[in-house]
């Protein structure tokens, strides 16, 4: 597997992104993840977007951060990376990949000076859940676009 570091608009970032997309309105029974990502937001430094490629070059998972420098009504705190679009194809599961570009994405949210990195996900993803609470991730206060809805879950890990 070879991790790279791609922009959020690359063709296979909206590729991938599409397919999350996809199960997560499958999932939930609903359009998919509506909170708004700009591709700039996941621009060095405040911000990162990687693509994991197969040994035949192709886009087999995905995630990002985005960079929080202030505390806002939407619960962030000064300082937060937010996780993003972390994704794994269904025939790349269970290879250890989106536990490798969690380790990459909080190292490199840990070197831009990022003391916590947050997420949410929901109680219809728990192989979500379970790679973050094995990886040192502990519930905290529900923040983002879905922060009022009762399907969300949030977790935060000090960097």
């Amino acid at each position: 597997m070879n991790i790279r570091r791609v922009s959020f608009a690359h063709p296979d970032a909206v590729k991938l992104n599409d397919q999350v997309q996809a199960e997560y309105a499958l999932r939930y029974e609903d359009e998919g993840d509506a909170t708004y990502l700009d591709p700039a937001m996941f621009d060095p430094p405040s911000g990162l977007y990687l693509i994991a490629y197969d040994e035949r070059d192709r886009p087999v998972a995905t995630g990002g951060w985005r960079g929080h420098d202030e505390e806002t009504e939407e619960g962030y705190l000064a300082g937060d990376a937010e996780l993003k679009r972390m994704y794994v194809v269904k025939e790349a599961r269970g290879l250890g990949l989106a536990r490798r570009i969690l380790a990459a994405l909080e190292e490199d949210a840990r070197m831009a000076g990022r003391t916590r990195m947050v997420l949410e996900t929901g109680d219809r993803q728990p192989e979500a859940v379970a790679l973050y609470t094995s990886s040192g991730y502990e519930p905290a206060a529900k923040f983002g676009y879905y922060r009022h809805h009762e399907a969300s879950l949030c977790f935060a890990k000090s960097l």
